[in-house]
């Protein structure tokens, strides 16, 4: 790949934030998102698992009302990230049919279909309201941020699970290298605090059921870990050619070096063991940087706390690393924010990208006892990468057996 693609705004509305920089100050204070849930549906509808991580700051406070109505809350966090992104990145002056947008969602308009279909049965056909489809669509998100910012180069969305939004920033890598735009806005959200998914998930057993201890219910690598804890938000990045940068004068967090994007073929939720396709995955992202394995110097992990994910996860990076993946510094921040599904990847790789900015591995919260099956170097405390420069890679995987890896390098 001939050109170099460069981070130059990010932006993100999470459990630990409402903004990017926030959510980071969180994060390292070693701050939790999750909490038990107040709204009356949990105690009417007897949800076995009363507890979420949902976004610090809501969005009436940073919406007005008319986006508010025709807006699904996963849009809502959407617009919210990409709109600090792109004024982080400087309000970009660019041709509007060279600005493009690749942004994800695990799920997609969850509140808006629910609820219409509650008002066809309770009310009938004719009070269902006419904008439920542009609402409930996956691509909803895409298309309000593409028009917010005028970007007519594209609007792309792709639906991969947990890695949809990982797999979005790989995307926009390729796509800028092919020359279909000068700037990308890059993300992903969800919006899944909801009785459906909450129940569901508990259904097969997925989320921790620590009902009494919300703040230490995700416990990556702990050997108590027992489920994820579910979250909600956005993250968008803005990315575009380092020349194209630095002849606007932009400031620059980190390059993009490579993404690599496979698939399983094995299960429909849980992850191969062996974790030869995620393997696979962080391979192709560093062939993709023109990097080595032993060039890397820290790794944002899925590890979403469930028993067999994490295990897998570190299987796959044996597999990479071989016995130096003892040795390189490993955040697992679900810990904080909990999974935001469709979302997680794009915030993950922000705090990626500020942990090269900063030169410091985030903590990895409730970790009390690390499981002797997965032998990694996880940061329990913020750690130092020191001044050298510094190669870090973020992992996303999600049901279907999608696996998605972006690699970033200091500047």
């Amino acid at each position: 790949m001939s050109k170099k693609i460069v981070v130059t705004g990010i932006g993100a509305t999470s459990p630990l934030g409402g903004t990017a920089p926030e959510s980071w100050t969180a994060l390292l204070a070693g701050e939790s998102g999750a909490h038990t849930l107040t709204q009356d549906w949990v105690a009417e509808l007897e949800l076995p698992v009363t507890f979420a991580a949902e976004t610090r700051v809501r969005p009436e406070a940073m919406l007005e009302r008319s986006e508010l109505n025709r807006l699904d809350p996963t849009s809502q966090f959407a617009l919210i990230a990409s709109r600090e992104a792109w004024q982080d990145a400087g309000v970009p002056e660019v041709d509007r049919d060279r600005l493009g947008v690749e942004y994800s969602t695990g799920i997609g308009g969850l509140w808006t279909l629910t609820s219409a279909y509650d008002t066809l049965v309770k009310k009938g056909a004719r009070r269902v309201l006419p904008m439920t489809v542009p609402m409930l669509m996956p691509n909803a998100a895409a298309a309000a941020v593409s028009m917010d910012l005028t970007a007519r180069a594209f609007a792309r969305t792709n639906v991969s699970a947990c890695a949809s939004s990982t797999e979005a920033i790989a995307n926009a890598y390729d796509h800028l290298q092919a020359g279909y735009a000068d700037i990308i806005v890059a993300g992903g959200a969800e919006a899944c605090v909801h009785p459906l998914p909450l129940a569901a998930f508990a259904a097969m057993r997925a989320l921790s059921r620590r009902n009494d201890s919300p703040e230490t219910a995700s416990r990556p690598y702990d050997v108590n870990r027992d489920g994820f804890v579910m979250g909600e938000g956005a993250a968008s990045v803005v990315l575009e050619t380092e020349e194209h940068a630095r002849a606007r004068g932009a400031k620059i967090y980190a390059e993009l070096v490579g993404g690599g994007v496979t698939a399983d073929s094995f299960h429909i939720t849980a992850p191969d063991p062996e974790g030869s396709g995620a393997a696979r995955a962080v391979r192709a992202a560093l062939e993709q940087a023109g990097a080595a394995p032993d060039e890397v110097t820290h790794i944002n992990a899925h590890a979403t706390s469930t028993p067999v994910g994490d295990v897998a996860e570190y299987h796959a990076l044996l597999a990479v690393f071989g016995d130096r993946v003892h040795e390189i510094p490993v955040s697992a921040t679900k810990g904080a924010h909990g999974h935001l599904l469709g979302g997680t990847g794009a915030l993950e790789a922000i705090f990626a990208v500020l942990a090269l900015r900063d030169r410091l591995a985030p903590p990895t919260l409730n970790l009390e006892e690390q499981d002797p099956a997965i032998p990694l170097r996880v940061s329990t405390s913020s750690q130092a990468l020191g001044a050298a420069p510094q190669l870090a890679i973020s992992n996303s995987f999600g049901f279907g057996g999608h696996n998605a890896v972006v690699a970033f390098r200091s500047v």
